[in-house]
Order: C-alpha cells, then sequence, then structure tokens
C-alpha cells in the first residue's frame, strides 16, 4: 500500500474514532427524537360513513379515493348513521367519523377523547310525504306542518342515524305524542322501497343533497318535500339547528324543480376524530375536506365550508391551520411523506444540533491527543530508563539493550504527516539517552 494512502487513512481511522462517541450520540437523540415524535402516519385508518347509498357513505369513498395518493388506506365502516358513528369513535372502533349536530349527546368530558375537524356541510332534514297520502288523510294534498301528520306511517330511520332523537324532539314541540304516529325505524334503502310501494305515508331522512336517496326522491312523481314555514323559530329554540332555503330550480332547472322555493331545517355535519389518531392523518383529512366541500352547493356559498363554527368539541389545530392556510409550504414542493418529516422533527433536529455543536470542539484535541499518545507513551518508559540508571539499579549495557528493543518498536509507529516531527523527537531522545548511557558506562 502506498504511503501516503496509508498515512490517509490512517488520519480518517482515528478521526472516526474521535468523532465516533459524538455521532453515536447525534444518531441515539435523532432515533429518540423519531420514535418520541413518531412523525410517519399509519397506512391504514378506519372511517365510520353511515347507511349504503347515503351522503356519508359517498362522503367516504372520495376521501378513500383522495388519501390514497398518499399512500393512506381508509376503511369504512359501514355504520347506521350519526349516532353509531360516534358510539365508534367513543370505544375506538373507529378513527374518525362523520357526526350530525343534535343528534346525539357529547359531554364535556369527552374533550379529551375526541377532536373536530371542521364543520363540512348542512344537512337538511327532508321530510318526504306521498302525494296521494297527504289527499288521503288531509284532503288536500300539501301539509304544512309537523302537527298534520297526527295517524300518518312515517319511517325516522334507524336509532344509530339520530334521526328518531332529532324528529321526537321536533314532535315534542308540536305536542305531538310518538304514539300518534306509527313510526317505524327502517334503514334508508329498505324505508324507501315501502315508501314508494305505499307502504308508508311519509320518511324522514337528515342527508346531504349528495345522497342518492334524496337525488331520487325530489324527482320521483307524486313525492312531495315538506315545506318548514317555521324553520327560523326552530333554529331560534334549538342552537344546533339552521334555516335553510333550497331555491326554485336548483334541483333541474329545466323542469323547474322544486317549483317554489323550500325551507328547511338543517343540523351540520361535521368530521369527528379520536385524540389517539396521528397528526398527519388529520392535516390529510382536513386538506382533504376543504377540496371536497369548498365549493358552493344548494345551502352553501363557495369557501363557506368547511367551517370552524358551530362544533360541539374542540378544534384540532391540524385542522385550523390546513382549513385558514391550506397546505403546508413544504408540502407545496415536496412529497407529503418527506415535507411531513420535515415539518415535524425539524425543530427537534434544530435543538440537537445546537447541542451538538458545542460538543463537536471537542474532536480536534481529541483527535490530537489520539495521535500524539502514540508518540508520548514511550517518554514514561524512556524517563524509567534515565531513573534506573541513575540509581544504579540496573547496568548500563542492560538498560542499552531496553533502548535497543525500544527503539525498534518506536521505528514501527506510523502517524499523520503532520505529527511525524513529534515521532522524530521522540527517536532523537532515545538516541541522547543511549549516548549518556554509553558515556557513563
Amino acid at each position: 500500500m502506498p504511503k501516503t494512502l496509508r498515512y490517509t487513512l490512517l488520519s480518517l481511522r482515528e478521526m472516526l474514532l474521535s468523532a465516533g462517541p459524538f455521532a453515536l450520540l447525534t444518531i441515539a437523540l435523532l432515533a429518540l427524537t423519531y420514535w418520541w415524535l413518531d412523525p410517519n402516519p399509519p397506512k391504514r385508518v378506519i372511517l365510520a360513513t353511515g347507511p349504503a347509498q347515503s351522503a356519508y357513505a359517498e362522503f367516504g369513498k372520495r376521501y378513500a379515493e383522495s388519501l390514497a395518493r398518499y399512500g393512506i388506506e381508509v376503511e369504512l365502516l359501514m355504520t347506521e348513521g350519526s349516532s353509531d358513528n360516534l358510539e365508534k369513535l367513543r370505544t375506538g372502533q373507529a378513527d374518525l367519523g362523520f357526526v350530525q349536530g343534535g343528534t346525539a349527546d357529547i359531554g364535556y368530558d369527552e374533550e379529551d377523547t375526541l377532536t373536530s375537524l371542521g364543520s363540512l356541510f348542512v344537512e337538511p332534514l327532508w321530510l318526504f310525504y306521498r302525494e296521494d297520502a297527504a289527499r288521503k288523510l288531509r284532503k288536500e294534498p300539501l301539509v304544512k306542518s309537523l302537527s298534520e301528520l297526527q295517524g300518518w306511517r312515517v319511517n325516522v330511520g334507524t336509532p344509530g342515524s339520530g334521526v328518531p332523537r332529532l324528529f321526537n324532539t321536533l314532535l315534542d314541540v308540536n305536542r305531538i305524542e310518538p304514539g300518534q304516529l306509527q313510526l317505524s325505524r327502517l334503514e334508508q334503502t329498505p324505508a324507501t322501497v315501502a315508501f314508494l310501494d305505499g307502504e308508508l305515508d311519509a320518511v324522514v331522512f337528515a342527508s346531504a343533497p349528495e345522497s342518492l336517496m334524496v337525488q331520487m326522491l325530489l324527482q320521483t312523481p307524486g313525492v312531495k318535500l315538506m315545506d318548514f314555514a317555521q324553520s327560523e323559530a326552530y333554529s331560534r329554540r334549538f342552537g344546533y339547528l339552521t334555516p335553510v332555503l333550497m331555491p326554485q330550480g336548483v334541483v333541474d332547472l329545466a323542469k323547474n324543480i322544486p317549483a317554489r322555493n323550500v325551507r328547511l331545517v338543517a343540523s351540520t355535519t361535521s368530521l369527528l376524530a379520536h385524540s389517539s389518531t396521528h397528526p398527519a392523518i388529520l392535516q390529510l383529512f382536513a386538506q382533504t375536506a376543504t377540496n371536497l366541500h369548498g365549493g358552493a352547493s344548494w345551502f352553501s356559498r363557495a369557501r363557506e365550508y368547511p367551517s370552524l363554527e358551530h362544533s360541539e368539541v374542540p378544534i384540532s389545530s391540524e385542522a385550523q391551520r390546513a382549513i385558514k392556510n391550506g397546505p403546508p409550504f413544504l408540502q407545496r414542493y415536496l412529497p407529503f411523506w418527506l415535507a411531513n418529516l420535515i415539518e415535524r422533527v425539524w425543530l427537534a433536529m434544530g435543538l440537537i444540533i445546537v447541542l451538538a455543536l458545542p460538543l463537536s470542539r471537542i474532536v480536534p484535541p481529541l483527535y490530537a491527543f489520539r495521535i500524539r499518545s502514540r508518540v508520548f507513551r514511550w517518554y514514561a518508559e524512556l524517563r524509567d530508563v534515565e531513573q534506573r540508571h541513575e540509581s544504579g539499579a540496573t547496568s548500563a549495557p542492560d538498560l542499552v539493550d531496553q533502548l535497543d528493543a525500544m527503539e525498534s518498536k518506536v521505528e514501527k509507529i506510523v502517524v499523520p504527516l503532520s505529527y511525524t516531527d513529534e515521532l522524530y523527537a521522540l527517536r532523537n531522545n532515545i538516541h541522547l539517552v543511549r549516548k549518556k548511557l554509553l558515556r557513563k558506562a
């Protein structure tokens, strides 16, 4: 091996040995930080949606498609509806879920368990009734208030949907006992089939207009949508209800459906998450919500939703940033996984670097000490030879032999070229001691 290369490799080896402890300490701190911050999100999350063909189910598919671009698999958990979703979140069976305001009780003790990603859209209370049933039971084709439904066969949905609780509240303020109606609790699809077959007089949904059932019933001949003339009064009585107006012709302009403005009462649906859900997942869902629900709809203007208002649980900080500021700066130019990693560990990495920089100043002196110790350790033996000669404990020839053995070992020492002067100084000092011993001998 060429001497120049040998000296270079020697310098590199000593440098690595000198800096090794500090490098290992830095790596250990980075690994500990990575474990503690857990910057990478899980590859699979569970989203509680709702019944088949409901608006929740349709939105769930869109969220799954959007997050699949980031390598996140969204498992859609079919449920009975809002109340069932909330129960799934409480028990940890779902990571996220759609929950409608006012359809379930959310206590203050759940503030540490649940977090909100904002209000996504309004869900009107749709009360569809058969025109022939109205003519038969009321002798006229229109129903103007809930108090006129006494004796009707009405489906209010499954208990897990939250609609029965909301509808019973509205019946109560209209002084109607549940026993005055023939209430059934079928799922949306069987209820719609029974309704169209004439087995039910009315069906009640609480759903976004994107629901396939709502879209179909709005355009079905002989089916009427009840106009809540007292919608403003309902909103004043119940804080989670909002009066909304479905404009004339918004369903089908060519056919002028509906033929007149329809007043409705609506509650706001939020996307709730379990507090243990990874922050990066919350960020992605909040960004997706902005894209999916930020456009204009029947009951909202562009960029009106998602909203940080009307929330029954605390808003996630990730959702606040995503809704107010959009995607973080790094995500606009880097892949999500890399941008997320930098964003979540940069502060900790900065602190580690600030700690490591002062420690790194020890490396050059330590490197010099390791190189020079190869030479200096022989001075102890050289001084021992002199002391034994001065005390007369060992004869001069024996000490000369020891010096010769020492010199043969020193000649095999290899140090970087910048430290060869000290090596030659050691060899010269050995020679001087030898001359001293020989002269006195």
